[in-house]
């Protein structure tokens, strides 16, 4: 047999071609996984990080606060216009809107600073200048309350809101034609502004026209009917003309509201209790200081009822926890004094007698302790 020594098996071509080939599917499968189905390529053992939230303009936040004001939200509307500030420092409309809020929700203090930020801000602006003089007027600082309201109504004798808190302040400085005259103004000027019916209501009530400061508020909450506290207002004049049941159903109505501020269900339980149902006020008057265990009004109004049910270690527990509130009035400070004197304690009593005469040289029920106690 020849054998042929020159022969070699042929070698196969390489399959390189099939190769990239399926190099090149590989890759676009990867790239479609990550384009339209990502979550396939996760990292099973590595926490997704999650998606980042878009910030929120300030206009978005404006518009939120505008609607939270509608519909009687005061304080998402605060939470709103604090957003707006911080993104625009420079809104002087904010800071004011931020005040009128904040005056209304008792921060007073914080809205007096926020109504002097809108005023630098923009000083030639009359109703930020109104608005300054109102959180002024809330302060008590009336001189220079009036000082800025008549500025404003100088600067712009057809701002109505100008004419509106000027007259606020002739009602506390007891100027009441005054405060009559500029109110009928501010209403003659705008009369879809509820808080300028608010005002005139005020006018009328400060003066004793009970019936005419109810209209008054009850137009207000025609034009906005979601702002408790013009219903607290209205009920608190027919608590005055002794008809407790409208006034508390006024109250409840600022209590569907907002239920979740203290001010209408303490002024429930103060009702019950003008009412002469000092039980049904005590139950209402906790309920008030649950929603809100810092709200000093309901410890007084509480304490006042223990007072006159005689549960003097009552009185003093919560009318103490009133003056830690902030709630320093003459008739807190005679009322503990009083309690502890009829426990018997007059060491412990007399100095919140000296306290009520310090606020009230004249307070009877003051002088009347130290007597008792042998004091002159």
């Amino acid at each position: 047999m020849y054998i042929n020594r020159d022969w070699r098996p042929k070698r196969r071509r390489r399959g390189w071609f099939r190769y990239l080939v399926l190099i090149v599917l590989a890759v676009g499968g990867l790239y479609w996984a990550r384009e339209t189905r990502p979550e396939l390529l996760r990292n099973p053992f590595v926490t997704p990080e999650p998606p980042p939230t878009p910030t929120r303009t300030a206009l978005a936040w404006l518009a939120e606060a505008e609607d939270a004001f509608q519909q009687g939200r005061l304080e998402d509307a605060i939470t709103a216009y604090r957003h707006v500030v911080e993104l625009e420092p420079d809104n002087a409309d904010a800071y004011a809107w931020l005040a009128r809020l904040l005056t209304i929700t008792g921060e007073t203090e914080e809205a007096l600073r926020m109504a002097r930020k809108a005023v630098e801000l923009d000083p030639d602006n009359a109703t930020y200048l109104a608005v300054l003089a109102m959180t002024l007027d809330w302060n008590g600082l009336y001189e220079e309350a009036i000082a800025k309201a008549l500025e404003a109504v100088d600067m712009d004798p057809n701002n109505a809101q100008a004419h509106a808190y000027l007259a606020e302040v002739y009602a506390d400085m007891g100027n009441w034609p005054r405060a009559q005259e500029e109110a009928e103004t501010a209403i003659s000027l705008d009369d879809q502004d509820p808080f300028i019916w608010r005002n005139y209501g005020y006018v009328l009530e400060v003066q004793g026209k009970y019936d005419e400061a109810i209209q008054a508020y009850l137009k207000a909450t025609e034009i906005n009917p979601n702002l408790a506290y013009i219903y607290i207002a209205a009920g608190r004049n027919y608590q005055a003309l002794g008809e407790f049941d409208k006034a508390i159903e006024l109250f409840q109505k600022a209590r569907e509201i907002s239920p979740n501020d203290p001010a209408p269900q303490d002024a429930i339980g103060w009702a019950y209790f003008l009412a002469g149902d000092p039980q049904k006020a005590m139950v209402q008057l906790e309920k008030a200081i649950d929603i809100d265990p810092s709200y000093g009004p309901a410890y007084v109004h509480l304490g006042t009822v223990y007072y006159v049910r005689r549960n003097y270690e009552g009185t003093i527990e919560t009318l103490t926890k009133a003056l830690e509130l902030g709630e320093k009035k003459e008739p807190v400070y005679y009322m503990i004094g009083l309690s502890y004197i009829y426990l018997g304690d007059c060491e412990a009593g007399i100095p919140y007698l000296r306290q009520a005469l310090e606020l009230n040289p004249r307070s009877q029920p003051a002088l009347q302790g130290l007597k008792l106690c042998g004091e002159n």
